[in-house]
């Protein structure tokens, strides 16, 4: 069965912190108080050979770095219809033979890695932009291009006009046969071709120094830029 290319594996090294502390023993009734009178207090014990209730147990904990990393690559992924499995290596151990493969080379953690065998390692590289190339994702809006012949004369007007255009979302000035790309962007909901090219014959095709247009709206988009 081949890997599931939305299923992706964060492995992460806890801190493992022993601590020993005394519990009074469980008396009949459930409680630890049972049969201590008000206001007394158990004695110490002198060893933990002598008294059943000192408990000698490991936890482990994230370091604020790498738990950060943790909430934010699931957060991500979420927005982008991906799945994380963390792995704590100091859990399961290093020595089985699936993570000592994925993790062959690495020295800093946590490690995002794909199934396709691309991956972040090291808290500095945990960034929304970084995360967004390694899942893309499909776009949930109508995005389309539209070039822009115009007249020569004051580029900051026309800028300016287009600007206050909702859907324009990016201008790129250029030289050659036309001379600006405008990136829309639609909701999906209600949106199609002809809503993108009512609004550039409309809206874009009104302003007085656009002498003509070409509009590109794909069929389908994915994107490694980040989801806002």
């Amino acid at each position: 069965m081949a890997d599931d290319p939305r299923q992706l594996t964060l492995y992460v090294q806890s801190k493992k912190a022993v601590t020993s502390f005394y519990r009074a023993p469980v008396g009949p009734g459930g409680s630890n108080y049972a049969g201590i009178g008000i206001g007394s207090v158990p004695a110490a014990p002198t060893s933990p050979d002598e008294a059943p209730g000192v408990s000698d147990s490991s936890v482990h904990f994230l370091s604020d770095d790498q738990a950060r990393c943790v909430a934010v690559t699931e957060e991500i992924a979420a927005q982008r219809g991906y799945r994380v499995n963390v792995v704590d290596i100091e859990k399961v151990g290093r020595i089985e033979r699936l993570i000592a493969e994925h993790l062959k080379g690495v020295q800093r953690f946590p490690v995002l890695i794909t199934p396709r065998g691309a991956r972040l390692e090291g808290v500095p590289e945990f960034t929304p932009v970084k995360l967004a190339e390694l899942m893309p994702a499909e776009l949930k809006a109508v995005r389309a291009f539209t070039y822009l012949k115009v007249r020569g004369g004051d580029l900051d007007r026309i800028r300016q006009i287009l600007e206050t255009l909702t859907p324009v979302k990016e201008l790129h000035f250029l030289t050659g046969d036309w001379d600006i790309l405008v990136v829309l962007e639609f909701p999906t909901a209600g949106s199609n071709k002809r809503t993108v090219l009512d609004f550039v014959t409309e809206r874009i095709r009104g302003i007085p120094e656009v002498l003509d247009t070409s509009t590109v709206v794909p069929e389908y988009t994915l994107t490694k830029f980040p989801l806002f």
